[in-house]
């Protein structure tokens, strides 16, 4: 932003935590009913921020501590500093007391710090995440749903989220990725099959185009950037930054249109998409694909919930893409169980065979798109090590891993049949619960993708109450048609049977 703003510095990240979360308590938390269900989610969800912080700092000072070489000490700061802060020197009397007083971190104490704070905000994360599953799966028993409105007009809130985006948005345009940022960009260029292998089972299942683009910082910290990059990839990264933004776009939309058509109130839109966007997760992933689009596509699903053939179409796209999703389709087929089944059914298999034909174009041969194939439906056995993340600090072996893993299976089949009525507000809460139980046997960063189930818890919670949106009221019974006048009754009666 300072290409933009004459003398504008950024905004450390925990110093946006502390203002972000006021500013979320002032907007939405309801001080006339203190004791109420929606201040719990407020601070259920602020209390995210220390974890993702801890791991954010901590993964940064790892990373600079590859570079300190070892037989010499660091002369940076313990945690690091943004740009500005970086360029701006302290007055000379300042200066010589820094000199003498504070002891220059070496490259072994930069990465105890690094692994102290990764390893402590691991453990928050999942506390918290684990309470966020609990809230979520408990959500379709709360028939209660009182209107809750954001303690702001709908025009405040609409000034507020544009300039928010604007700024995050061109926090991704100015990014300059580093050496580590474009690991996955210079390890796409691998033709031999075994190191392909290695490559997609070192970050895991999905497409394998996704998973090696590269991270678009939005925090530019004081650290050496990637030199002398080659066109391919400087091409690459301004296509990455383009699809990063467009997915912002399609996640702010969504969420607005789902409050608009779906809970009759823009103003509960706009209020969630307001909500994600002040989150300092938000401001620090913006940048990164693989967080911000399957979030994107699983609101759109949501949105397009009566059009089973559509819904199927965003689905498959989030499960070839993400992988991950795939568990939610006993949640989902469940749900259109009476009436779009089948719809749904083509929606998600043929969206899923266009995306496994498209391997066949970063195909070398033909052992390599088997490779690319496994690894886009997760055809392999759990790895047991280079684990990044919780599972690399505690319990590193699959023994612990698969029992998790294994439970998290019952658990997403279970919802086949648990709640037997489904409805608009079961789909919302049970998908966003699943995709944080999800990132508990996720051995790549498990609970830091937070964008995975946040708009979507945040329209659980903002959501009115929706027993009657199930699929035999709002579905039409044939491909084309809508439901016929006068079909309403006939299926209330089916219902009551």
């Amino acid at each position: 932003m300072r290409e933009i703003l004459f003398q504008y510095e950024s905004v450390n990240p925990t110093t946006w935590a502390y203002l972000s979360s006021l500013l979320v308590i002032g907007l939405f938390f309801k001080f006339n009913r203190v004791w109420s269900v929606r201040n719990l989610d407020v601070l259920l969800i602020i209390s995210l921020a220390p974890g993702l912080l801890m791991v954010y700092f901590g993964q940064q000072s790892i990373d600079r501590a590859t570079i300190v070489p070892v037989v010499q000490a660091d002369t940076s700061p313990l945690i690091p500093k943004l740009e500005g802060e970086a360029q701006i020197p302290p007055p000379p009397e300042v200066a010589l007391t820094e000199e003498e007083e504070s002891p220059k971190p070496s490259r072994q104490e930069l990465l105890q710090i690094g692994r102290t704070l990764e390893k402590a905000g691991y453990v928050w994360l999942f506390c918290v995440s684990g309470l966020i599953c609990i809230r979520l799966f408990i959500d379709p028993t709360m028939v209660r749903r009182p209107m809750l409105e954001p303690n702001l007009t709908i025009g405040g809130m609409v000034f507020i989220t544009c300039a928010l985006f604007i700024f995050l948005m061109t926090n991704i345009a100015v990014g300059r990725p580093s050496d580590a940022d474009l690991r996955g960009v210079r390890e796409a260029s691998k033709s031999n099959p075994k190191e392909v292998e290695e490559s997609l089972r070192h970050y895991g299942p999905g497409y394998r185009m996704l998973l090696l683009v590269p991270r678009i910082p939005t925090y530019r910290l004081a650290q050496p950037e990637s030199s002398d990059l080659e066109k391919s990839e400087k091409i690459t990264i301004i296509v990455t930054k383009v699809m990063a933004i467009l997915a912002n776009v399609a996640l702010l939309a969504g969420m607005i249109l789902v409050g608009y058509r779906h809970f009759d109130s823009i103003r509960m839109g706009v209020g969630a998409a307001m909500f994600y966007f002040l989150l300092p997760y938000a401001a620090v992933n913006t940048g990164r694909i693989d967080h911000v689009l399957p979030a994107a596509l699983l609101v759109w699903a949501i949105f397009f919930y009566r059009t089973p053939l559509l819904s199927g179409v965003f689905m498959g796209f989030a499960i070839g893409t993400l992988y991950y999703p795939l568990f939610l389709l006993p949640l989902w087929f469940s749900y259109y169980w009476e009436r779009g089944r089948g719809r749904f059914l083509a929606g998600v298999l043929s969206t899923l065979a266009l995306l496994a034909l498209s391997l066949v174009f970063t195909s070398s041969d033909f052992e390599t798109y088997m490779h690319q194939f496994r690894a886009m439906f997760g055809l392999w056995l759990p790895r047991d090590e280079g684990y990044t993340g919780f599972w690399n600090y505690y319990f590193n072996s699959n023994a612990y891993r698969i029992p998790v893993l294994a439970a998290f299976g019952a658990m997403s089949i279970a919802f086949a049949i648990w709640p037997a009525q489904k409805n608009l507000g079961t789909l919302l809460s049970c998908t966003a619960g699943l995709m944080v139980a999800a990132q508990f046997w996720h051995a790549n960063d498990g609970t830091t993708y937070i964008a995975w189930y946040m708009p979507l818890m945040l329209l659980t919670i903002f959501r009115p109450n929706l027993e009657d949106r199930v699929a035999l009221r709002v579905i039409g019974e044939g491909w084309f048609r809508r439901t016929v006048p006068g079909a309403a009754a006939k299926d209330e009666g089916k219902q009551a049977a």
